[in-house]
């Protein structure tokens, strides 16, 4: 089953970006890179995702529109 999952991503002073979602709880993950975050994100999001669903928590439905900050430091 496919699920959007809308993931809030900031830089850190230390310089690298940590991904937050409000979509999954205890969702976070940190990366070097924007694309390394947003793969490790997807990662711990679907194993907790199938956590929830073994433990037969319901999930938000899915949306049809969805917000995706994308941050670019110029």
């Amino acid at each position: 089953m496919e699920r959007i999952v809308n993931l809030h991503i900031e830089r850190l002073p230390e310089g690298v970006y940590l991904a937050t979602s409000e979509d999954v709880q205890g969702l976070i993950a940190q990366g070097r890179t924007i694309q390394e975050t947003i793969e490790i994100a997807h990662d711990v999001a679907k194993k907790l995702i199938e956590a929830q669903n073994d433990a037969a928590t319901p999930l938000p439905p899915v949306r049809e529109t969805f917000d995706y900050p994308l941050i670019i430091n110029a």
